[in-house]
């Protein structure tokens, strides 16, 4: 058990014992939280990431649903408790199973434990990792000359992102605190996060990463919390800039978004996992036009997605507001495979580098 594990198991005990003196005074437990939603999120200039803000909401147990909710709590400290101490870690879809034996404080849905996972993460000021409770596979890997020295079942061992992995990459883990994962050198002049991973075979396939002296991490669509917390101790701790590569639409600006401001369902922990500095370079509204690029029409699903971002106090700055009032005008979308249609070279050999060069990086 380390450091932040025993203040993990600690709080949480704090927790479960509120629950449970509240009950033994006669009271009605409760627990207040944050109200996770856009409009509770603010911008901190101290950390330059957006947060959650004053608007609060509180989980009682008056009613059946709240009663059941502070149940599950109770369990739910004591599961994860119960794995620190004996040194077990488990995926939050093995937690919803497990409570199928939790009799009526078991989950109907996994989103539900999801959700309560991140209550206790507000509460406690703690992580997730430090609750031993790990997202299924993110998929998420990482290229180029960048050494990690990780925690193996043999020991702590040196890996290096392009001289000791396949061509896929270094397999990025749940945890990448500095108790089991360290930076130990690199020989590269940015971060380049690519969305999809059709593109980020592309530039290896092309020796982009060797050309440009930089390291790819392919963020597997909407980027998992290691990946994010991996992405910003490059940027902090080794002060690399970071860029990243989408495609044209909605969706894609929103892991934008989860990596450089900070996602809204995890803007509690935003100045843990976001890189405020980290720029775009995905496919835009303009890129559409310039490049004359192959589009697919916006959906309804999609324009929803323009209109809401256009509320959302993230989007709220010349760039964005144009980019996405440009998208909605001509009704279209792109994806970053569309740069193909001038040949499998043109990525590498125009658009990135005419990106780059903008930002002075090449």
């Amino acid at each position: 058990m380390n450091d932040r594990q025993k203040v993990a198991m600690d709080r949480l005990t704090e927790v479960a014992e509120g629950i449970y003196d509240a009950l033994d005074r006669g009271d009605i437990p409760q627990m207040t939280l944050p109200l996770r939603s856009k409009r509770n999120i603010e911008f901190d200039p101290m950390t330059q990431v957006w947060k959650y803000g004053s608007l609060k909401t509180t989980r009682t147990a008056k009613t059946t649903q709240g009663a059941t909710t502070m149940l599950r709590t109770a369990y739910t400290t004591d599961f994860i408790n119960e794995m620190i101490r004996e040194n077990k870690s488990s995926t939050l879809r093995e937690m919803y199973y497990i409570s199928e034996g939790w009799n009526a404080a078991k989950f109907h849905t996994q989103d539900e434990g999801n959700l309560l996972a991140e209550d206790l993460e507000t509460i406690s000021h703690c992580m997730r990792e430090d609750f031993k409770l790990r997202p299924e596979e993110s998929g998420a890997h990482v290229y180029g000359n960048v050494t990690f020295r990780t925690m193996t079942k043999k020991g702590m061992k040196d890996i290096n992102c392009m001289d000791d992995v396949s061509e896929q990459g270094f397999a990025v883990p749940y945890s990448v605190e500095k108790e089991t994962f360290e930076i130990k050198s690199h020989d590269v002049k940015f971060i380049m996060a690519l969305e999809t991973g059709g593109m980020y075979a592309r530039l290896i396939e092309n020796g982009f990463p060797e050309k440009a002296e930089c390291c790819l991490v392919h963020l597997s669509g909407q980027p998992a919390r290691s990946t994010r917390r991996l992405i910003k101790r490059l940027n902090e701790e080794n002060g690399l800039p970071v860029v990243v590569f989408t495609d044209g639409d909605p969706w894609s600006f929103r892991i934008f978004a989860s990596v450089a401001y900070g996602a809204i369902k995890t803007a509690h922990i935003s100045d843990y996992l976001a890189t405020p500095t980290a720029q775009f370079i995905g496919i835009t509204a303009s890129d559409i036009l310039n490049y004359d690029l192959p589009t697919d029409k916006l959906n309804d699903k999609d324009i929803g997605a323009l209109h809401a971002e256009l509320t959302d106090p993230r989007f709220n700055d010349e760039f964005w507001d144009s980019e996405i009032h440009a998208m909605l005008d001509m009704g279209k979308k792109a994806e970053q495979q569309a740069l193909a249609k001038y040949g499998l070279d043109y990525v590498t050999d125009t658009y990135l580098p005419e990106k780059l060069s903008q930002l002075g990086l090449l």
